[in-house]
């Protein structure tokens, strides 16, 4: 073994064995590495982690606000639609009650105009046949005494004389 080969460790590792000298300078250089990396690129790398993490939280947090808001918004929506529902069943129902109300009213007129028009019929059949019956209580004498006379052979009745 050699002056620049001491041994750290009392047993024989071959060319595992560390030299002093090296063993310092990866000791410094460690450390000077450790430095510039802590003081100098890993605030830059923290910085931007949180900027990264901020946006991120930030962009959840908006899109929480803005579901929130698509919630509401749907609500009232909803409200308005089942009002407006609620609005036409009442408008329909009105109109059914109106349709109802206008049809009896036709009905009944319909069924007044109907009386109206058999009352006036049977009063015009009845003074046609008051006046049938008169014509043919005039005429029926005269034919009975014709017919009388011409069942018998001579003049019946009036025609006689």
């Amino acid at each position: 073994m050699t002056l620049a080969n001491s041994q750290i460790f009392n047993m024989d590792l071959g060319p595992l064995n560390p030299v002093w000298a090296e063993l310092i300078l990866g000791l410094v250089l460690f450390g000077i590495t450790f430095l510039i990396l802590a003081k100098g690129v890993l605030p830059k790398i923290k910085r931007t982690i949180e900027e990264r993490e901020d946006a991120i939280e930030g962009g959840t947090d908006r899109a929480d606000d803005l579901r929130a808001e698509a919630a509401r918004v749907r609500e009232q929506y909803e409200a308005e639609l089942a009002e407006a529902r609620h609005e036409a069943a009442r408008i329909r129902s009105k109109a059914v009650e109106e349709g109802s109300a206008a049809i009896a009213a036709a009905r009944a007129e319909g069924s007044a105009e109907r009386d109206a028009i058999l009352a006036a019929g049977t009063a015009k059949i009845a003074e046609e046949r008051a006046n049938a019956e008169r014509e043919l209580n005039a005429d029926v004498d005269a034919w009975a005494h014709a017919l009388a006379g011409r069942i018998v052979g001579e003049p019946v009745g009036a025609d006689r004389a």
